[in-house]
């Protein structure tokens, strides 16, 4: 008997992921309606995203090192972003790593792609915008500490400050925001699978839940503020390790 031949619609949708055939690179698509626009991330690609990550996120944790510099962070109530105001001690260096994270970490997800996750294109828009507004903060720092002096946070009430200081705040708050859209949508995204990484959305999101209302109060009462702030830049280093993971290490049990 002759074999039946498959018609080349057929070969054309096993081609894109939408029969439950492997593709000739052997991977086997997630979902029938989602997988036509998933595309597994190669070995190269994948080993420059975790460099680029890897690297960006030292950059961005410079503020680890601050406890090292006794006097360098006069009060828990201080901004780690008061230290990069010219003039200050190391200001210039601690912009410069900030600028280099945001390229690094905007690199590192380049390099997996916008088709690295299955519906995860609007997450992976999040994070290379929270990449970039990080990149602008170091470029405009804040002209005065707005943290811990009455003083300058009059003057930045009455916008009498220089351009930079609302640059640096503007891309401060899009920084939060950016990620923190990032990691709702992951958490749709990934609402029915048992994968570790989407174990840490959802412990990601439990902790948001409980921080945010203490980052703020934190910054009602300008108390605490530089211990808020570690919080949320560990946050963020779990979030960007845990998208780049998700996009490289196939991780994608479903329950």
């Amino acid at each position: 008997m002759t074999p039946a031949r498959s018609s080349p619609q057929s070969s054309a949708l096993d081609w894109q992921g939408e029969s439950a055939a492997a593709r000739p690179d052997g991977s086997v698509p997630l979902s029938a309606d989602r997988s036509a626009t998933y595309r597994p991330v190669g070995q190269v690609r994948r080993a420059l995203a975790w460099s680029l990550c890897v690297a960006g996120l030292l950059a961005y944790n410079w503020w680890v090192l601050v406890p090292l510099k006794p006097g360098l962070m006069t009060s828990p109530d201080e901004l780690f972003s008061n230290l990069e105001i010219s003039g200050q001690p190391y200001a210039a260096a601690m912009q410069h790593a900030d600028l280099l994270s945001g390229i690094l970490l905007a690199g590192a997800f380049l390099a997996v792609g916008r088709r690295s996750a299955p519906g995860g294109l609007r997450d992976w828009l999040a994070m290379l915008a929270f990449a970039a507004a990080g990149a602008i903060g170091g470029v405009y720092p804040e002209v005065c500490a707005d943290g811990i002096s009455a003083a300058c946070r009059r003057q930045e009430w009455h916008f009498q400050l220089p351009a930079s200081q609302y640059v640096h705040v503007a891309a401060g708050i899009a920084e939060f925001a950016a990620i923190t859209t990032a990691l709702f949508l992951a958490l749709r995204r990934t609402g029915g699978s048992s994968s570790r990484t989407a174990s840490s959305y959802r412990w990601l999101w439990r902790g948001a839940l409980v921080c945010y209302p203490l980052l703020g109060l934190a910054y009602l009462l300008n108390r605490m503020g530089g211990v808020m702030e570690a919080v949320f830049f560990v946050g963020f280093t779990i979030m960007v390790g845990t998208e780049i993971a998700d996009r490289t290490l196939g991780d994608r049990a479903v329950t």
